[in-house]
């Protein structure tokens, strides 16, 4: 069959274009294509930074100024497009892969920093399937939102696939020896940058680059190096290096006021409550909540907890509280659970298993979220019941209800005969806070806020409410019991309100600052803290301590000593409240910032610690004899 003369036309005219671009000489070709790809870079670097940063002037900013990378970046793109381009064959098609790929992860570095303040580091991709998991509950929130989000890309799709198509058909083909020399250019120059993103080590050629690591604020790091740069100086951050000084003697030379562990003749049973983004309401100004959400937790509230996260990253929070380790001494973005807890690292669970305690974790979700299993189990827990293998909890709105978890445990506890230390992390006060999402609520809301606003507040007020009475029920029962009993209850961060609290006027920004004057950050970061006996009451005048210190206070309020949770965490307390990444915070309020600066002038008592907790997680494990003994000694079998 003879061809349409429609098609005949248009594949002379492409077999023209093609002809005359292959005569053009070899080097008009080459530097006519570099001097594209360096502007498309540009627009490329331009684009992929206003959506980073939400601002133009800010842009404007990266690009003009000499002494920031801006045209090192943009230099990176255009190498990195060569790279590409040599290996699909044809000129300029690497963009229709890496601008979508990159702005996309620009826009999800920006939700991120929208919601949870933070930017997008590499370590976020492992828990992806977290954020997965949790697309039901930001869907009710935002339905239409997230309807346009699934069109408009259905749509991208289709405009890019069919671009691409397009472009293969119009442009010519490299010749093989264009596509080598491209490659022989570029290569070398992309393994050269690669070699530079170690920021633990100096480098000159990076220093003359402009490109300077600020790993102690990403945010500022972010500002200053871009968001392609940013991104990659924090890939190296599995990678943890030894701190300056840490050796055997130096380990050796950490002195424990407590040389053994000791527990009383009657074993107490432990219970610790992580409650999910429980925090208190009323703090929020211009608005009345009737009747109070927390007044269980207001009589006998022991303190605060200074979070080191803000409306998320729960799992960073769980490690302090178990292990009696800091955040402040990993590399700022890290997940300990998703990167670093690979064998036995010891915990309270590690502890009260070797002194004969049934050790139990107990969350109504899956295993897999936050890593829970593996960690759980490197941290010594007999057991881990999440959602998979446990009764189907009750639920209060999309989520098991505190009430419900509440009661598990206390059947549990009812169940077992032996002492035992019970871990538990609830889920039902998660964010989102939609509007509307409890029925038959039993508080109101007075605020001049929108009405948006107030009924964000009333849903967060209900669940905040319910956690309170699931305290006290615990509370109530464990009040009947003749064995001894410490409970702890603290929420593990803010609550995700997002605009309500711009709304109320209780930040400026819908998310914490990270660093910022005591008053203000310790307003953005503590959560009420609840440590309490059955035999003594509340523990009183605990102050706002970090959760790093929670294991302390347990074990003092149980009676028990260790060489590290009391005697190491104790002598550190003493000295400091919190130790936070951007600052410590002494009991007389008195703050060091930006401590991590300080080399050879940091205090002793926090130099050490932070070769205890690197010695254990990554170092030789020479502390284990002097502080840790029952990592030695092995897991006690039930």
């Amino acid at each position: 069959m003879a061809r349409p003369v429609a098609n005949t036309r248009q594949d002379a005219s492409r077999d023209t274009e093609v002809s005359r671009s292959n005569r053009l000489p070899l080097a008009l070709r080459m530097a006519t294509s570099v001097t594209i790809s360096l502007l498309i870079s540009a627009a490329l670097v331009f684009a992929v930074e206003i959506v980073a940063r939400g601002s133009f002037e800010s842009t404007l900013t990266f690009l003009r100024e000499p002494l920031r990378p801006g045209w090192t970046t943009i230099v990176f793109f255009a190498l990195l497009l060569t790279c590409l381009d040599a290996l699909l064959g044809r000129a300029h098609l690497a963009l229709l892969i890496t601008g979508p790929l990159v702005l996309a992860v620009a826009f999800i570095s920006k939700q991120k920093a929208y919601y949870l303040g933070d930017p997008l580091y590499p370590t976020d991709f492992l828990y992806g399937a977290q954020i997965v998991e949790l697309l039901p509950l930001l869907v009710r929130e935002r339905p239409w939102t997230a309807g346009a989000i699934v069109v408009g890309g259905l749509v991208a799709t289709a405009l890019l696939v069919a671009t691409w198509f397009y472009w293969r058909r119009r442009r010519p083909s490299m010749s093989r020896r264009e596509r080598c020399l491209r490659l022989a250019f570029a290569v070398p120059v992309l393994a050269f940058f690669v070699s530079l993103m170690d920021y633990s080590s100096f480098s000159w050629a990076r220093d003359r680059l402009q490109i300077v690591p600020m790993m102690w604020d990403q945010k500022e790091n972010y500002a200053f190096n871009g968001f392609m740069f940013a991104f990659a100086l924090n890939l190296p951050m599995a990678n943890v290096a030894a701190p300056a000084g840490y050796s055997a003697d130096a380990i050796q030379a950490v002195r424990t006021p407590t040389g053994i562990a000791t527990v009383p003749a009657e074993k107490p049973d432990i219970i610790i409550v992580m409650s999910e983004s429980f925090w208190d309401p009323t703090r929020l100004p211009n608005v009345k909540i009737t009747p109070d959400p927390i007044e269980n937790v207001r009589k006998i509230r022991s303190g605060h907890m200074f979070s080191p996260e803000f409306g998320g990253m729960t799992a960073n929070v769980e490690f302090e509280a178990l292990t009696g380790f800091s955040n402040a001494f990993l590399p700022y973005g890290s997940i300990p659970y998703q990167q670093y807890v690979r064998d036995k690292i010891p915990s309270l669970a590690t502890f009260l298993n070797d002194e004969g305690y049934q050790t139990r974790a107990i969350h109504p979700f899956t295993r897999w979220f936050w890593n829970r299993g593996a960690v759980y189990d490197a941290f010594g827990f007999d057991r881990f019941m999440s959602e998979e293998d446990m009764p189907t909890l009750a639920k209060r709105g999309p989520l098991a209800s505190d009430a419900a978890l509440t009661e598990e445990i206390i059947r549990e506890a009812d169940s077992t005969k032996d002492p035992f230390f019970f871990f538990a992390v609830s889920l039902q006060s998660h964010g989102p806070y939609e509007p509307y999402r409890y029925t038959n609520t039993t508080h109101k809301v007075e605020t001049t806020a929108s009405s948006w606003t107030r009924e964000s507040i009333l849903t967060y007020a209900e669940g905040a409410s319910d956690a309170d009475k699931g305290l006290q029920r615990l509370i109530d029962w464990a009040k009947k019991r003749k064995r001894p009993t410490v409970i702890a209850f603290f929420g593990d961060h803010l609550p995700p309100l997002g605009p309500v609290y711009v709304d109320t006027g209780f930040m400026k920004e819908p998310v914490a600052a990270r660093k910022g004057p005591l008053g203000e950050m310790s307003r953005q970061h503590e959560t009420p803290l609840v440590i309490w006996s059955n035999r003594k009451g509340a523990v009183k005048n605990v102050g706002s301590i970090s959760p790093a210190f929670i294991p302390l206070h347990v074990l003092r309020a149980a009676g028990m000593t260790h060489p590290f949770y009391t005697g190491f965490l104790g002598e550190v307390r003493e000295r400091y409240r919190v130790v936070d990444r951007n600052m410590l915070v002494k009991p007389s309020n008195e703050t060091t910032e930006n401590w991590v600066k300080k080399g050879d002038s940091l205090d002793p008592v926090i130099r050490d610690f932070r070769y205890l907790q690197y010695d254990l997680m990554f170092g030789a494990r020479h502390g284990i004899p002097g502080f840790f003994p029952e990592i030695g000694r092995g897991r006690r079998t039930s």
